[in-house]
């Protein structure tokens, strides 16, 4: 049957429309389905018991809870959802003054970043705005959303976007999009989310030179660092819409001198800030830590320091969630071994 979540006033106004129900029940809709966020028609209790039966006969709410959780020393949760035949994995990140949800948006991915551990589940398609959104109604607490679980946001865009014009609009959630941070590795499709969307993006940098970048992030033959940049440079950052830039450290890689002045070259004028994060290897993945060998905490300080020292703010995140494999880069849904 047909999914209610992830449909629009307009939408849930023609869906009242065909149930018998008057146009203004579509508001009614709006309504419990994303501020009192509720999980069976029944408790639409101001709709009529003829028009509930209705919506049952014909729609499904689309309200499904994780089949897995797994909590981790620091506090961070991960949760698994299932998707049909396929699973994706959301982190849940409680903070002592706010709860970060880190939202998945595809069922693996194909972007192919040589570090990160998701790519090698291959790619499994989109979520649709439903299963997005379903994701995010399951907690009740949240002060922040980041699209930086599975996937590449903007590799998913119509349903990004509708997730988004939900979560911000009068009849739904009502969040300020500055509430929300969107990440890609820098796509064309960027571009559109840029003009239909206030919410904040992060773009997964990594490395400032395109030849190195190419080497380990093959959306970079796509759609060049430099091409990002510049098309972020013709974008007002200096109010309150933000972007930023992930970087993972690995030692000699790009925690160099040499990378640290690429780097302010390469973002001069660009209002911004970088956000260095340490390499998550990953308990089953051995080969892939020799590679790419973690940057140590002095050199990170030093990027840290000579960035913001020369006018580009510049923070170590704090990592959240490594012994479950919910840190940056670690999502492999390993809550379904």
């Amino acid at each position: 049957m047909e999914v209610l979540l992830g449909k629009t006033l307009t939408e849930l106004q023609d869906v009242a429309l065909s149930v018998g129900l008057q146009k203004f029940a579509g508001k009614q809709l709006a309504e419990w389905l994303y501020v009192r966020r509720v999980t069976s028609f029944d408790e639409m209790t101001n709709i009529s018991i003829k028009g509930r039966e209705a919506l049952k006969a014909n729609y499904t709410i689309g309200r499904r809870a994780p089949v897995k959780e797994a909590v981790s020393v620091d506090g961070t949760r991960k949760y698994l959802f299932q998707i049909g035949e396929q699973f994706i994995e959301s982190v849940y990140i409680p903070e002592e003054d706010r709860a970060t949800l880190c939202v998945s948006t595809q069922a693996g991915c194909k972007m192919g970043c040589k570090f990160c551990m998701t790519g090698t589940l291959g790619f499994h398609g989109n979520l649709s705005a439903a299963e997005i959104l379903n994701q995010i109604f399951y907690f009740d607490d949240l002060s922040n959303l980041v699209f930086m679980g599975e996937g590449e946001p903007m590799d998913n865009l119509d349903n990004v976007l509708r997730a988004l014009e939900i979560m911000t609009a009068p009849y739904g959630p009502a969040w300020s999009p500055k509430r929300i941070t969107v990440s890609t590795v820098g796509i064309p499709a960027m571009k559109r989310f840029l003009d239909e969307s206030e919410c904040h993006v992060a773009v997964s940098m990594h490395n400032p030179f395109a030849v190195e970048r190419a080497q380990i992030m093959p959306a970079e033959k796509l759609f060049s660092i430099t091409e990002v940049v510049n098309l972020l440079k013709q974008y007002d950052f200096s109010h309150q819409r933000r972007v930023s830039f992930e970087y993972i450290c690995w030692a000699g890689l790009n925690d160099t001198m040499r990378h640290a002045k690429e780097l302010l070259r390469l973002l001069k004028g660009l209002p911004c800030r970088i956000n260095l994060i340490r390499f998550h290897a990953g308990v089953e993945d051995i080969k892939n830590e020799r590679r790419f060998p973690a940057s140590d905490e002095k050199h990170m300080e030093f990027l840290r320091d000579y960035l913001t020292e020369h006018g580009l703010t510049t923070t170590i995140r704090r990592s959240r969630g490594e012994d479950i494999l919910a840190a940056c880069g670690m999502l492999v849904n390993s809550l379904t071994r």
